[in-house]
């Protein structure tokens, strides 16, 4: 057999695989579900199910990736203008998908919801891994939505004021919080009450605070050849641009937050790509897949084009991108950030607070020659 026939068998393998574990954790739930019963389901070996996936776990969040970026979109022709508006678009693509929603969104399945699946959050709970990498996660989630906020408030421009981010951790909290208590008490949770607090949320001035002092990295002026990867933007579900003058930060799960402090400071017009880094490729990498993809998809129903953010998200699963940034090893406390000025990377700062560093020097295309040539 040829490489490509067994390339494409393992594929074809892989895909009955998912389909027949979308339905038994469908049917029965993650604590439920067996290895076992969704490789007889694939008419495959128990083998054949972890020579695709480590665990039932690493297939639970795959089926639950595949759902997020697989879903239909909810385009609204009528696009918000003001934040308040938009925040209630927002809030509502997750309301109209809690259990016991008055205003299910139809051919959406209980999977596609915008948290984890309640039979999963008892394992983020348990495993530190898990929940760290989530912690971060949900960070992104809030930067991205206060992205949307100031773009929207700004006319598109891709900064990040301390008041949309406040606001926008503070809505995500509460979603997530609603979603969470939907479960346990469906009939309590007020779907209506939770858009309205939401809506009410962006009146109010509610800074973020978490920037903390960096430690002490260098960055330094460098002229190497840039030269990256094809790689998907996850944000936007297009190829990721990745030419021209770009920021481009090689995050590991623990630090996903970083990027906060480059586009605090980024100059108005410039573009930040994350590069998300991590050594699990299997629990981890789908967590990712699955919750950028969610709150991506949310974003593009409640914001105007214009609005959504330009920050590119991309998972490197391949480590490809990162080695184009000068990072031959990543792991989930990686963290790395690189100026490209046309096809030339032209600073670079790594380690522990290279996200700060780094945007001090982001100014005008003068001041990153200035650091180029030290």
């Amino acid at each position: 057999m040829s490489r490509q026939s067994r390339a494409a068998l393992q594929q074809r393998n892989r895909d009955r695989v998912l389909a027949a574990a979308k339905a038994e954790f469908a049917e029965r739930g993650f604590r439920g579900a067996t290895v076992d019963d969704i490789a007889e389901r694939a008419d495959l070996t128990r083998g054949a199910v972890y020579s695709n996936f480590t665990g039932k776990r690493a297939l639970y969040l795959a089926v639950l990736a595949a759902e997020a970026e697989g879903a239909p979109e909810l385009l609204d022709a009528r696009p918000a203008r003001t934040p308040v508006a938009a925040v209630g678009r927002f809030a509502r693509t997750w309301v109209d998908r809690l259990p016991g929603s008055a205003n299910p969104v139809a051919g959406v399945s209980q999977l596609q919801s915008p948290m984890l699946a309640h039979d999963l959050i008892p394992e983020l709970v348990v495993d530190e891994c898990l929940r760290g990498s989530f912690v971060q996660l949900i960070k992104l989630d809030a930067i991205l939505l206060g992205l949307a906020l100031a773009g929207l408030d700004g006319g598109g421009e891709s900064v990040l004021p301390g008041r949309w981010l406040g606001i926008a951790e503070s809505v995500i909290t509460l979603l997530y919080g609603a979603t969470q208590l939907s479960f346990v008490a469906p009939e309590f949770v007020d779907g209506a009450k939770v858009i309205a607090t939401c809506e009410q949320m962006v009146h109010h001035r509610i800074d973020d605070t978490t920037r903390a002092m960096a430690d002490t990295v260098a960055v330094t002026g460098v002229d190497e050849p840039w030269t990256p990867p094809p790689c998907r933007d996850l944000v936007h579900t297009v190829a990721a641009d990745l030419s021209g003058a770009n920021v481009v930060a090689v995050l590991g799960m623990n630090k996903l937050g970083a990027v906060a402090d480059i586009l605090r400071d980024q100059p108005r017009g410039g573009r930040t790509t994350v590069a998300m880094a991590t050594a699990d490729g299997t629990e981890v990498a789908q967590l990712a897949r699955l919750a950028v993809s969610d709150i991506s998809r949310s974003l593009r129903a409640a914001f105007p084009c214009p609005a959504v953010p330009g920050m590119q998200v991309v998972l490197d699963e391949s480590g490809k991108l990162a080695r184009s940034c000068g990072v031959d090893t990543v792991d989930d406390d990686t963290e790395s950030a690189v100026v490209v000025d046309g096809e030339r990377v032209v600073a670079r700062a790594t380690g522990a607070g290279a996200c700060q560093a780094l945007a001090k020097t982001l100014g005008t295309l003068e001041d990153l020659r200035s650091v180029r040539s030290r």
